[in-house]
């Protein structure tokens, strides 16, 4: 379970730092990058500019994916991740504020895997993390391709 790579793509600071206290109280141990627009999030996942070193930047097997971003919204980096032939397999949860039913709907148009509404405290983070690791971290299985540091083809 630790050597999945997860990819959360988040620009609010605050919430980075929930999520990392709402992992840590989850026992989530997995490498996580974060990128903090979605452009960096595209740029990340398509290896451009500094997120060329895959030892650094290692490719995700999971993508937890804010929709409110800078530059490229969510919804935007979604497409563009089901638009890449390796990246059909990349398990992508949306994490967002957003309770909107357009948003819900377009996301699973777009082939989201999950969708999540950040819960305003603490201990519900926490507690959802606990769901999350339980469900993708620990029950499910990854495509056989989705190896730490290798590009799924």
């Amino acid at each position: 379970m630790s050597g999945i790579n997860i990819l959360h793509v988040e620009d609010r600071e605050e919430d980075v730092f929930l999520l990392k206290y709402a992992f840590k109280r989850a026992q989530i141990n997995n490498p996580v990058n974060v990128a903090s627009d979605g452009q960096m999030a595209i740029d990340y996942l398509a290896g451009n500019g500094q997120f060329s070193d895959r030892r650094q930047f290692p490719l995700p097997c999971l993508v937890l994916l804010d929709l409110q971003l800078p530059h490229v919204i969510g919804l935007d980096v979604l497409a563009w991740i089901r638009k890449q032939p390796e990246w059909k397999r990349l398990v992508v949860i949306v994490l967002s504020s957003s309770i909107h039913d357009n948003d819900i709907i377009r996301a699973y148009e777009l082939g989201v895997n999950g969708f999540l509404v950040k819960p305003s405290d603490a201990n519900n983070l926490a507690d959802m993390c606990t769901a999350l690791k339980q469900y993708w971290l620990t029950h499910n299985r990854f495509a056989p391709d989705c190896t730490p540091g290798l590009k799924a083809v």
